[in-house]
């Protein structure tokens, strides 16, 4: 692309054509496009779905350098992803819905699927997001429709699909502190009937960290993933799809940062929240097989293959996705951010996943549309971690594990007219689910007589039904109100911790939570789209970090059931092309909520209290396309706010305060694009955080009685400000 230099007489003379274009472009009236989605496995516009839903492109989110699933929290109303200790155990929530837990071993409320096949565990969605068609947020519970039964909704990211015309595209970016990123694609006809897409992303550098004492560098990206695709007509009825990818990040595990002054250790606070700090002893190194002067490092490697069949059987559709994960996991962490061994922390995980999923559904535009279908999911996890406590303990501890899960369900959906413009949905879903976990040890080092577990077994068996009816009614074309009421089920699970009593292996109980919604979605004029909705949870048996208490009176740590509670709240999101090449977003979305029985041994009695999650999340984005002197401009911002987000560790403060809250934060981003005019080249110079905001992503601490002043409190900083200039190609 020819160099142009960028004076102000030619900045102004560019923003009078733009001004000018519009004018002579008045007449020409902006419209808003058609979103298609398959939230309900059918493909439709989003505005005739009654469910509060957030829709965005995968060129959007490329754009926005959105590259990680645990950014779509800046990008939707209602969502949050809180790293454990910034690690790649990610902890989802929408609306309030939510769960905490270190361990891998168990399910999300968040479903996150790849093209309908769903993740069994949360670490393994931290995969790159790389050649998508769109990403869809659901929000709500959802389980008639969906292989996974969650309470909370579900993330769906599906990757564009082979075509039937030979395309090709590659972009190479650069950016702060050394970073590197590239990705590219090629698809296109293979042979008559078969078509085929490959797919490669690639990121490198990026270490936006130090050392304090040494300068160090920490956060460097090496990731690579690569997808590969292939459709084929079997028949003139029949079609395959098999998709194949593999992605390994061999990145630097982020460092947390000091919060506090540790008096014990004489660390003082942080002021430069980029500072962090490691350090292993020779003999730990040796045990986990890793050298002394490691840093805190993955090696994380996921392979997932799918098969899907689609066969037209007349008037009806029989689909089967077959799929298989397997994902390992090794990740070294240094989870109180100093070269003092507080907490070193080595996590080895093998996880094994098949699933298999059956659908007959109408055709998409009958009378009365219907789909039935059967799931089956297998999982086998093996989990070996440990951790250096000997500056405070004086041992290593090492735990270990496998847990086996299995599901099986049927489910179906029927949309019934009931007369003109009036619908009735009605879903039901009826579930069996096995867990149980085998040859659980805990033990020390050195060995302590009579303290730890060792060969322990637990399980879990429930059989739980879930379903789904809501009214729907589309007084014109442009608008759909609806009123739905449902039931979702979260897996149960158990708490796989360190641990020397074995009652804090027992069993936990699947959550259930009855969901009220009515909301509205309006197009009011082919320029301007409000979609809002607002809902009322009833929350059974929710799942909760917290102690049980042991014939002895002495408490321990697990995940247990608080009986009941209630969320309540809403989101509005408004799209808006008031005129040519100018497009405003913004959304907004606010939950409150209750513990209405919950008397915890460990926090205290918290009925009526307020529960632990940010009450308000808001975002919006304005972009401005104009042509001038011979180039294609675009100006884009994006913005987000995030309330306070209490934490209900304060309760163990023995100062009292509010430490361990995540201080509210704004964050904007900017980007500008600039491509000759009919040309295949487009250059993007992006800045992420443009104002440089601090913000945390999760704070947390260590010791047996948390203190403002002398404990191990610890904090997982987002990133300042960075920048990244990328150059693409589309053929």
């Amino acid at each position: 692309m020819p160099y142009r230099s960028f004076a102000p007489s030619t900045l102004a003379a560019a923003l009078a054509a733009a001004l000018a274009s519009q004018v002579q472009a008045a007449d020409a009236p902006a419209t808003l496009d058609r979103v298609e989605v398959t939230a309900q496995r059918r493909a439709e516009s989003a505005q005739d779905v009654g469910i509060a839903l957030s829709v965005l492109s995968g060129d959007e989110l490329k754009a926005r350098g959105v590259r990680g699933v645990n950014q779509l929290q800046d990008q939707v109303p209602s969502l949050e992803v809180e790293p454990a200790f910034g690690s790649g155990q990610a902890q989802f929530r929408i609306r309030g819905i939510g769960f905490q837990d270190y361990g891998a071993n168990n399910a999300s409320p968040v479903g996150v699927y790849v093209d309908e096949v769903g993740f069994a565990f949360p670490v393994q969605t931290q995969g790159l997001l790389f050649d998508l068609a769109r990403v869809e947020v659901l929000r709500g519970p959802q389980g008639t429709l969906y292989g996974k039964n969650t309470t909370a909704g579900a993330i769906n990211l599906l990757t564009r699909r082979p075509t039937r015309q030979a395309e090709a595209g590659f972009s190479v970016g650069v950016g702060s502190n050394s970073a590197v990123q590239a990705q590219g694609y090629l698809s296109g006809p293979l042979a008559d009937g078969v078509r085929g897409r490959l797919s490669l992303a690639s990121e490198r550098g990026g270490a936006w960290q130090h050392n304090r004492l040494t300068g160090e560098k920490l956060g460097d990206q090496r990731v690579d993933a690569v997808r590969g695709q292939l459709e084929v007509d079997l028949t003139p009825t029949l079609q395959a799809r098999l998709s194949l990818s593999h992605n390994q990040d061999r990145s630097d595990v982020p460092g947390l940062y000091v919060p506090t002054p540790r008096a014990r250790t004489q660390q003082p606070a942080d002021t430069d929240t980029t500072a962090t700090g490691w350090g292993l002893k020779p003999d730990f190194a040796q045990a986990i097989g890793v050298s002394p002067d490691a840093k805190p490092s993955r090696d994380n490697r996921a392979t997932n293959i799918s098969l899907q069949l689609d066969w037209q059987l007349g008037a009806t559709r029989l689909t089967s996705i077959t799929a298989r994960q397997r994902f390992t996991r090794h990740e070294l962490a240094d989870w109180d951010g100093t070269a003092v061994n507080h907490s070193d922390v080595d996590w080895r995980d093998n996880a094994r996943v098949t699933t298999q999923e059956l659908r007959l559904a109408s055709a998409p535009q009958a009378a009365l549309p219907w789909v039935v279908g059967a799931y089956y999911a297998k999982d086998r996890l093996s989990e070996d971690w440990q951790t250096d406590f000997r500056s405070d303990y004086g041992l290593i501890t090492r735990t270990r594990y496998q847990q086996d899960g299995r599901a099986t369900a049927v489910f179906g959906q029927a949309d019934v007219p009931l007369a003109a413009q009036w619908t009735l949905v009605a879903g039901l879903r009826q579930e069996r689910e096995t867990r149980s976990l085998h040859d659980f040890s805990t033990g020390t080092t050195p060995v302590v007589p009579g303290l730890g577990v060792s060969g322990t077994a637990s399980s879990l068996t429930t059989n739980q039904t879930s379903g789904k009816l809501a009214l729907q009614f589309k007084p014109d074309a442009g608008t759909l109100l609806y009123a739905s009421l449902s039931r979702g089920l979260k897996s149960g699970g158990i708490t796989a911790h360190n641990t020397f009593n074995t009652l804090a292996l027992t069993a936990f109980q699947p959550e259930k939570l009855v969901a009220l919604e009515l909301g509205a979605k309006a197009d009011l004029s082919r320029a301007l789209r409000l979609n809002a909705a607002v809902f009322h949870y009833d929350y059974r048996d929710q799942q909760f970090q917290d102690v049980t208490t042991s014939p002895t009176g002495a408490l321990i740590g697990k995940i247990i059931n608080i009986p009941r509670s209630r969320i309540d709240g809403g989101e509005v999101e408004l799209q808006w092309r008031p005129l040519q090449g100018l497009t405003v977003a913004q959304s907004l979305g606010y939950k409150h909520g209750t513990f209405k029985a919950f008397n915890s041994p460990l926090l205290g009695n918290l009925s009526g209290h307020s529960q632990f999650f940010p009450k308000l999340s808001y975002g919006g984005s304005v972009a401005y396309a104009w042509t001038a002197q011979g180039f294609d401009w675009k100006a884009a911002a994006d913005y987000s706010y995030r309330s306070n987000s209490p934490s209900w560790l304060n309760r163990l403060n023995v100062d009292g305060g509010t430490v361990y809250d995540i201080p509210a934060y704004w964050l904007a981003n900017a980007r500008l694009e600039v491509a000759p005019s009919n040309s295949p080249w487009l250059a993007t110079l992006g800045v992420r955080n443009l104002f440089d905001r601090h913000y945390d992503l999760t704070r947390n601490f260590f010791g047996n009685r948390p203190s403002t002043a002398d404990d191990l409190n610890v904090a997982a900083a987002g990133q300042p400000r960075t920048w990244t200039l990328t150059v693409s190609y589309a053929y």
